[in-house]
């Protein structure tokens, strides 16, 4: 079953503090399986993240409410099926567009918590991202594609609207982030700073031109989220996306 693509004009997350009684009450069996996770030569930090709750879609709008948690917490429950489901995983992706109409995504490096997955350049939201009592998801795509990519919001222009693909407690908001090179010469940018990285986030950079170009180590919501685009059910032509080239 294919998962839906929905269209928000509108995405809001007021920061609440909140104790999370499942990091509380299962707090020596989350240490523990980080330690297990830290095994094998992986280069985890246990920092802190936000997660959502009282998550509502609601037409083109997109609220809710978050709250910090150690990044231990948040991978025990992610590795264990998400035994609390009132607690939702909101993280926003910059879907870099290139001028020529192809996606840039990103292998994840082997040291990493999502080795030899390809992703858009994204990553957990944290309390960084908190501005005036809210978070701020386009500081945060900014961040992770600079620190990834190599790319400032000089690189590229991002469009006005996201997107929201549903996956059970996993919300991926992607946003259009259209760049005014051809695939090819981002491409060889991106190679270049991780080339010049001590120790890179990915492994390597793809370009994907259409579903022949799909991966199976593509998380669900990025290959919905493609198939949608190149389905032709959003405008596959830069030029139809408002005027966002720069």
């Amino acid at each position: 079953m294919s998962l839906p693509v929905l269209s928000l004009d509108r995405v809001q997350f007021a920061y609440q503090p909140w104790s999370w009684p499942f990091a509380c009450e299962r707090r020596g069996e989350i240490d523990a399986h980080f330690a297990r996770c830290m095994s094998g030569g992986r280069q985890l930090w246990n920092g802190r993240v936000l997660l959502m709750r009282d998550v509502r879609i609601d037409g083109a709008s997109l609220t809710g409410t978050c709250f910090e948690t150690d990044f231990a917490s948040f991978l025990a429950w992610r590795d264990w099926e998400f035994p609390d489901r009132s607690v939702v995983n909101c993280f926003a992706m910059g879907a870099l567009l290139s001028a020529d109409g192809a996606f840039l995504l990103g292998v994840m490096g082997e040291q990493t918590a999502n080795a030899g997955r390809v992703y858009f350049p994204a990553g957990t939201p944290d309390p960084d991202d908190i501005a005036d009592g809210h978070l701020d998801l386009a500081g945060s795509v900014a961040r992770e594609v600079a620190e990834e990519t190599g790319l400032t919001p000089a690189d590229y222009a991002p469009a006005a609207g996201w997107h929201v693909v549903p996956a059970g407690v996993r919300l991926a908001l992607i946003r259009i982030l259209a760049a005014p090179l051809p695939a090819v010469a981002l491409q060889r940018r991106m190679r270049a700073h991780l080339a010049r990285e001590a120790e890179p986030e990915l492994a390597d950079i793809r370009i994907v031109r259409g579903e022949a170009d799909f991966d199976p180590m593509m998380p669900p919501f990025v290959a919905a989220y493609l198939a949608h685009w190149f389905g032709g059910t959003m405008p596959a032509d830069p030029s139809g996306l408002g005027g966002i080239l720069p």
